[in-house]
């Protein structure tokens, strides 16, 4: 478009176009075009600006990411200063901070307060005259804070342009910078694969997107704004109650919350504390309370301010998610299924309403990426239910002469040893017939329909099992009698005697159901099946060395690791000894050496199956003489990709390695 009026005249009907489209898409969350059209318009806009540079504003949408990275930040000075709020842990300080407003104001009756959520992020002041933004600065000390207005730029959620014109020609908003709980957990794990500093909670995610000097880092990261007050305002009026205010930062194109309400008395301020609290852990973003402030801004003014935060607001918290402890140990948990996990013993600390004194580590990986030491003093984080676990370490309050944990190389349990699955981030215990912390485990699987299919022995018979020391190991179900079992709960002489007399037809099995029985890692039917096929019985198996194990297709070097290492941990062999000895027989077959279609060949797996879950397709490839890798190497053959996959398609496509989406994988599987 060569006619500079006419392309001016383009050029600002696609920016209201687009800063509507803004607006309903991430503030209303009620997009009325499709992406595609959405594209279309933002790629003539950035095009026609290419066209006529001189025409380019500040406020264009295409300027959301248009500044080079700062070398520094410079200062912001608030003119109407952003103070602190008192905060009140309890109803009763609420209850006396009520007292105070109504003592100021001079009434009895019950005074009306605004409640929102209490956000937990960063605190920033947007100014704009005459309806466009022209700085953002953090609070800093409440009197001078950091210029951040390239970055806050990048905000969907903050407007560059204020929508009608009704608004004053100076306007400060205040409020908070946050970011959803999905994209800083997603942010952390990409920060991990990457390399990069690890977030101990959205707070500290939402601040430091904000202060990164490259605005294209802040754009990536999906932040959002939530206003909370004003700060300068002037060249206009605006509504006598905040609960007005609130209603105009919409019209202007902010997003506000709707969970936003007047409470009517301090007793409508606790009920709205219990809702909010009941709505904490499912709300999109991290809360840490919930605020109350006088409606009427007149009255707010009469009460004025303490030394550091105004008479008329409070925020009342919610009990801390996190608190900060000592580590006085950290022990090696065995799970009841073998896997190993690194537990952090705590100096107790009092956490939302729960002493805490052992916090999770999840693995050896974890352990050493946010290197927790014995002596360390660490930030622990409980949210709701979940267990607390270790978020990070404080350095600077690091004793001397601390070590690095390590996994140990034997079960604290069981003595037997601890080995890595391929590609696994999990240690597991390798005495899983024997092992104590496993038994409940071991035990439920043995007698699984697909395993020794021992009908009516469940989870809850085999908890008082274990529980009253009955069963020790897996072998010792064939010596159980059926007086001792007709006085346990839910059972009687008829069900003993079934019970019993099922365990004793479970003595008659195949080979395959066995060795699938005993919950050898990553031995599942299919592997079982082909040991039984190449071997003939249980005893070559047992003896076989790793490199036997890999004569066999679908069995790499490290599942050959862990068979081999499964069959020569003394206390297995014990019991496996007990369970021949009480009459467990297969029929013998001749060895067979069977050439299976995907002998040699190696798969990964990535992402989620619709019809197969990610067991039962590796289950399905080993039958087929598969190896089925954790990783992707130049050796891969096939990388099957299902929905959402990981860094492992990328690799992929950077190794030339051949790619199957699920419908192309079901038919190899089906050829």
């Amino acid at each position: 478009m060569s006619d500079p009026a006419r392309a001016e005249a383009r050029i600002e009907s696609l920016r209201e176009q687009i800063n509507e489209h803004n607006y309903r898409y991430y503030v209303l969350d009620a997009p009325v075009v499709s992406d595609a059209e959405y594209d279309r318009l933002l790629r003539e806009l950035q095009e026609l600006e290419r066209q006529h540079p001189q025409l380019i504003v500040p406020d264009s949408p295409t300027q959301r990411v248009g500044a080079a990275p700062a070398s520094e930040f410079g200062e912001v000075r608030h003119r109407v200063p952003m103070t602190s709020m008192d905060n009140a842990m309890d109803d009763t300080e609420v209850q006396d901070w009520d007292e105070r407003v109504r003592k100021g104001l001079a009434t009895g009756a019950p005074v009306d307060y605004s409640a929102e959520p209490k956000f937990d992020g960063t605190s920033i002041s947007l100014r704009y005259e005459a309806g466009v933004l022209v700085r953002a600065g953090t609070r800093g000390d409440g009197t001078v804070g950091e210029d951040v207005t390239q970055n806050v730029r990048t905000i969907r959620t903050v407007p560059l342009r204020l929508h009608g014109h009704d608004w004053p020609r100076v306007l400060e908003v205040r409020g908070e910078i946050v970011i959803p709980k999905k994209d800083f957990e997603k942010l952390n794990a990409d920060q991990l694969r990457e390399g990069g500093k690890i977030f101990a909670n959205p707070r500290n995610a939402a601040a430091g997107s904000l202060r990164q000097l490259d605005p294209r880092v802040t754009a990536g990261r999906r932040l959002s704004f939530f206003p909370w007050g004003l700060g300068e305002v002037s060249g206009g009026a605006v509504p006598d109650r905040y609960s007005g205010v609130i209603k105009k930062l919409g019209e202007w194109g902010f997003r506000v919350t709707d969970l936003f309400r007047i409470a009517h008395g301090i007793g409508d301020c606790l009920k709205y504390y219990a809702k909010i609290g009941g709505m904490r852990e499912s709300l999109p973003f991290e809360i840490d309370g919930v605020v109350y402030k006088v409606d009427d801004l007149a009255a707010r003014e009469r009460l004025g301010f303490t030394a550091r935060a105004p008479r008329w607001a409070v925020a009342h918290k919610f009990p801390a998610h996190e608190e900060t402890t000592v580590v006085e140990d950290i022990i090696a948990s065995v799970g009841r299924t073998g896997v190993v996990t690194p537990v952090a013993v705590l100096r107790p600390v009092h956490i939302g309403g729960v002493t805490v004194t052992h916090a999770t580590l999840h693995n050896q990986d974890e352990v050493e990426r946010k290197d927790v030491r014995i002596g360390d003093s660490v930030i622990v984080r409980r949210a709701g239910d979940v267990i607390p676990e270790v978020v990070g370490v404080i350095r600077e309050r690091r004793p001397g002469h601390t070590q690095a944990w390590r996994m140990p190389e034997k079960c604290p349990q069981c003595g037997s040893e601890v080995l890595r699955e391929e590609g696994e981030a999990a240690y597991r215990c390798m005495g899983g017939l024997f092992c104590p912390a496993q038994r409940m485990g071991a035990l439920l699987h043995f007698a699984s329909r697909r395993a020794m299919d021992i009908e009516g022995l469940g989870e809850k018979l085999a908890g008082q099992l274990v529980e009253l020391s009955m069963v020790r190991t897996v072998a010792d179900l064939y010596s159980l009698e059926p007086q001792p079992l007709a006085g346990l709960e839910r059972m009687g002489e008829k069900s003993a005697q079934n019970l019993v007399d099922r365990i004793a037809g479970s003595k008659a099995t195949t080979l395959p159901r066995l060795l699938n029985a005993l919950g050898i890692p990553q031995v599942g039917e299919a592997t079982a099946l082909a040991l039984a096929r190449h071997f003939g019985d249980l005893k070559p198996i047992m003896d076989a060395g790793v490199e036997s194990l890999e004569e066999i297709g679908g069995i790499g070097p490290n599942v050959a690791g862990e068979i081999h290492s499964f069959f020569h941990q003394k206390h297995n062999r014990e019991v496996i000894e007990r369970l021949l000895a009480a009459g467990v027989h297969w029929p013998r077959a001749a060895r067979e050496r069977v050439s299976l279609p995907f002998a040699g060949k190696t798969f990964v797996l990535t992402g989620t199956l619709a019809a197969l879950t990610r067991d039962e397709a590796k289950e399905r490839l080993i039958a087929l003489g598969a190896r089925v890798s954790g990783s992707v190497s130049k050796k891969t053959d096939y990388v099957v990709v299902g929905q959402d996959p990981g860094s492992k398609a990328d690799r992929a496509r950077m190794l030339g390695v051949a790619m199957l989406d699920e419908q192309a994988f079901l038919k190899l599987l089906g050829e």
